[in-house]
C-alpha cells in the first residue's frame, strides 16, 4: 500500500470516527434538542484548539454479538483543549454509540485524561450524557467506574473537576459528578438519579417521571446535586466558561487577574441606608454584594439551593474572591443544615485552589426546631465552622446587622483566624437577640412589673443600647475597625491586596475528620 494509500485510509478511519454511532442516530439526538459530543466540544473550546486523543479506540467486548457492533472511538470523545487561552482536559460521551454507556475501553480513555490533567495541572471537564454502565460487558464496565471515581478522589483539590450534565446520568454515573467540584445541569434534556422512575415505581410503588426525579431544577433546588440549572446546552457551556474564569489551573497557582475598569476607591452612598432601622425587617444582601464587587462580576453558585445563604465568585480590585453571605431576605439568614453544607463545601473548594475568601455576615443564629435538631443541625453546622477553621486563605469579614450567639463564632470571627474583621456601626454582636436576652436576665424584674411588656420593651431598649453594638467587640480586638458602609469596597480591596502574600498552615496530617 503506498504512503497516499495509507493516508487516504487514515482519513477515511477519522471521518468514520466523527460519525459517532451514525447519521440516523445522530438526527435522533438533534430531534432531542441536544448537540453531538464533538458539536459541545466545538462550543466550548477556543477555534482549532481541540487535540483528540483515541479516536481509534474501540472496546474489547465479544459476548452478546458486540463482536459485530464496533464504533471508532467507543462513545466517548477525549482530548485536550482551550477556553480563553487556558489548557483544559475534556471528555465527551457520545449517546449515539450504545446510548453513551461506559465500557472497559471507555472508561480507559477518561482515566487517561485525568492522569494527564494531573501531571500538567489543569482543570477536567467532563461532559455526561450515558445510560450508565454497558451491561453487556458486567463487571468489566463496573470496574472502570471505579477506576474514574478513584481519580476523581485523587485529583480533588489539585486540579478543577467540573461535570456537565447534558442527558442522562443513572446508576453508578452519578458518583463521579458528584465527587467533582461543581456541578452544571440543563433544564428538560438532563437528568441525575442512582435508581430510575420504573425502579422506583417497582420498589416504593411510587409514580413519578426522569424529570420530577432527577431533573435540574429538582437537583439544583431541592438536593443540592447541581450547582447550575441551566436553560439549554448552550447556557450551560456559556456559564462553565464564565466558572472557569474566576478559578485557577491547579492548586499551585492563583486565579487570573482581570482588569475591570471599575475604580478601587468607588464608594457607595446607599450602603448607609440599605440596613432598615427595625432589626427585624429583611433585606437583600446581594444588593450590598453588587454594590461592592467590580459591576457585573458577582457569579452566584448554587443559587436555587439554601436561599437563606448566598455563595458566589465576583472580582475585588481585579481579583478573584469567594463570597459567603447571610441571606436576611429569606428565613432572616439563619443557618440551617443546608446552609451550613452550602457554605462548608464552597469555602473547602476556595481554600483549596487559592481564592480568598469574603463573609457577609448578618445572621441571627441557627435554624431552631426538632426536625433541624433531629435531622442533625449540630453535625451539619459543624461543617461550616470547621471549613472556615480548617481554611488558610485570606479571610475577611464584614458584619452589617446581625452575628448572634454560635453563629457569631462559626461566621468567620476572629476565633476561627478570620485575617480582617470589619463591622458597619449597625453591626450587633451578641450572646442572642436583645428580646430573648432581656427575658432570660430580667425574668424576675418583668414577672413583678405592673406592665410586663412596657418592662420587657423598657429593658430591651437598655439592652441593645449597651450590648447590641460593635463597639465592645472592637474593644478587645474581636472587630479590626468599624467602617462607615459606604466605604466597604475600598477598605475591602485594600485588605485583600494587604493579605496577598499571607502565609498560613494546618498542623501536619494526613487529613482532618471533617463531621461528615
Amino acid at each position: 500500500m503506498s504512503l497516499e494509500e495509507k493516508l487516504n485510509q487514515l482519513e477515511q478511519l477519522r471521518d468514520r470516527a466523527k460519525l459517532g454511532g451514525g447519521a440516523d442516530r445522530v438526527e435522533a439526538q438533534h430531534k432531542k434538542k441536544k448537540l453531538t459530543a464533538r458539536e459541545r466540544i466545538e462550543l466550548l473550546v477556543d477555534d482549532n484548539s481541540f487535540e483528540e486523543f483515541d479516536m481509534f479506540v474501540t472496546h474489547r467486548s465479544s459476548d452478546f454479538g458486540l463482536a459485530d457492533k464496533k464504533y471508532l472511538g467507543d462513545g466517548v470523545v477525549t482530548g485536550c483543549g482551550k477556553i480563553s487561552g487556558r489548557k483544559v482536559y475534556i471528555f465527551s460521551q457520545d449517546f449515539t454509540v450504545f446510548g453513551g454507556s461506559l465500557s472497559e475501553a471507555h472508561a480507559e480513555k477518561i482515566c487517561k485524561i485525568m492522569k494527564m490533567a494531573l501531571k500538567v495541572g489543569a482543570p477536567v471537564i467532563g461532559i455526561n450524557d450515558s445510560g450508565g454502565a454497558r451491561i453487556q460487558e458486567g463487571v468489566v464496565s463496573l470496574g472502570g467506574y471505579a477506576d474514574i471515581f478513584l481519580l476523581n478522589t485523587l485529583a480533588s483539590g489539585v486540579v478543577p473537576q467540573i461535570s456537565v450534565i447534558l442527558g442522562p446520568c443513572a446508576g453508578g454515573a452519578v458518583y463521579s459528578p458528584a465527587i467533582t467540584d461543581f456541578v452544571l445541569m440543563s433544564k428538560g434534556t438532563s437528568y441525575m438519579f442512582v435508581t430510575g422512575p420504573n425502579v422506583v415505581k417497582t420498589v416504593t410503588h411510587e409514580q413519578v417521571t426522569s424529570e420530577e426525579l432527577g431533573g435540574a431544577m429538582v437537583h439544583a433546588s431541592k438536593s443540592g446535586v447541581a450547582h447550575f440549572a441551566c436553560e439549554n446546552e448552550a447556557d450551560t457551556i456559556d456559564k462553565l466558561k464564565k466558572l472557569l474564569s474566576y478559578i485557577p489551573q491547579n492548586n499551585c497557582e492563583d486565579p487570573a487577574f482581570i482588569d475591570t475598569g471599575d475604580p478601587a476607591d468607588r464608594e457607595e452612598d446607599v450602603l448607609n441606608n440599605i440596613v432598615p432601622e427595625n432589626p427585624n425587617q429583611p433585606y437583600d444582601i446581594k444588593d450590598v454584594i453588587n454594590l461592592v464587587v467590580d459591576k457585573d462580576t458577582f457569579f452566584e453558585v448554587h443559587e436555587e439551593f439554601a436561599q437563606n445563604i448566598v455563595v458566589g465568585f465576583a472580582r475585588l480590585g481585579g481579583r478573584s474572591v469567594g463570597i459567603i453571605a447571610n441571606q436576611p431576605a429569606v428565613l432572616a439568614g439563619v443557618l440551617s443544615i443546608r446552609s451550613s453544607t452550602k457554605g462548608a463545601r464552597f469555602i473547602r473548594f476556595c481554600d483549596a485552589f487559592n481564592i480568598p475568601i469574603l463573609t457577609f455576615e448578618d445572621v441571627p443564629g441557627f435554624l431552631p426546631g426538632v426536625d433541624q435538631e433531629h435531622r442533625g443541625i449540630i453535625l451539619n453546622g459543624a461543617k461550616l465552622l470547621y471549613a472556615y477553621c480548617e481554611a488558610t486563605v485570606p479571610k475577611v469579614t464584614v458584619i452589617t446587622r446581625k452575628a448572634y450567639g454560635g453563629a457569631y463564632d462559626v461566621m468567620n470571627s476572629k476565633h476561627v483566624r478570620g485575617d480582617m474583621n470589619y463591622a458597619w456601626p449597625t453591626a450587633e454582636i451578641a450572646v442572642m437577640g436583645p428580646k430573648g436576652a432581656v427575658e432570660i436576665i430580667f425574668k424576675k424584674d418583668i414577672a413583678e412589673a405592673a406592665d410586663a411588656e412596657a418592662e420587657v420593651q423598657k429593658k430591651t431598649d437598655e439592652y441593645r443600647e449597651k450590648f447590641a453594638n460593635p463597639y465592645i467587640a472592637a474593644s478587645r480586638g474581636y472587630i479590626d475597625d468599624v467602617i462607615e458602609p459606604k466605604t466597604t469596597r475600598p477598605r475591602l480591596i485594600r485588605a485583600f491586596e494587604m493579605l496577598q502574600t499571607k502565609k498560613d498552615a494546618n498542623p501536619p496530617k494526613k487529613h482532618g475528620n471533617i463531621p461528615l
